[in-house]
């Protein structure tokens, strides 16, 4: 992957690239793993460069209200400990490279990596205090889906007062309905996102 990026106060987030979004998962994106490439390819880079790498991590309990049993729209996925909630195995997470954790509260929904915490604990640092913390203006944002917590994490990006990079080349979308993901992307563009292949 070929892209033209600026790394001053710049960093990457990787969006959930976990098992049960990838095929033969729970709830599979289609062509999931091969985000995963690319996403190692530019963690390495930003690392290279001593710039923030962050991985968000979808991080359920087994009765979140996002599932079809507790009329939810999705199947279980990401429940703790299970091997959909692991990252892809493919996946390499560079040295000192951040983790952060949503979806751990049984009663909301989170899609945006601002939704995080470095622990799944509401007393934990957020997301976004990690990056204003390391000085970050730039939020570079790839992964799994587009068209939900990639778009999600984007958006929040852009309210945040962020420049915000998707690369779309390393991301995939859910689509459940056809062109979500364009749509989505289309959106973010409209207010301000850079959207790189």
């Amino acid at each position: 992957m070929e892209l033209e990026l600026d790394l001053n106060d710049a960093a990457l987030v990787i969006v959930d690239v976990q098992g049960d979004f990838c095929p033969g998962g729970s709830l599979a994106v289609h062509e999931g793993d091969a985000v995963v490439e690319p996403a190692n390819a530019l963690a390495r880079h930003f690392a290279a460069s001593g710039r923030p790498v962050y991985y968000s991590k979808d991080h359920h309990p087994a009765d979140h209200t996002s599932f079809g049993d507790q009329g939810g729209p999705w199947p279980p996925h990401c429940v703790v400990g299970t091997p959909g909630w692991e990252f892809h195995p493919a996946l390499e997470p560079v040295p000192g490279a951040i983790v952060v954790y949503k979806g751990y509260n049984p009663e909301r929904d989170d899609y945006s990596a601002f939704s995080a915490t470095l622990a799944p604990d509401p007393a934990s640092p957020t997301f976004g205090s990690l990056l204003a913390i390391a000085g970050v203006r730039h939020l570079y944002v790839c992964g799994l889906a587009t068209d939900y917590c990639v778009g999600a994490t984007a958006a929040d990006a852009l309210a945040s007062g962020l420049r915000t990079t998707v690369i779309s080349g390393a991301s995939r979308g859910v689509d459940v309905e056809p062109g979500d993901s364009e749509r989505m992307l289309a959106r973010l563009a409209a207010g301000g996102a850079a959207i790189l292949g």
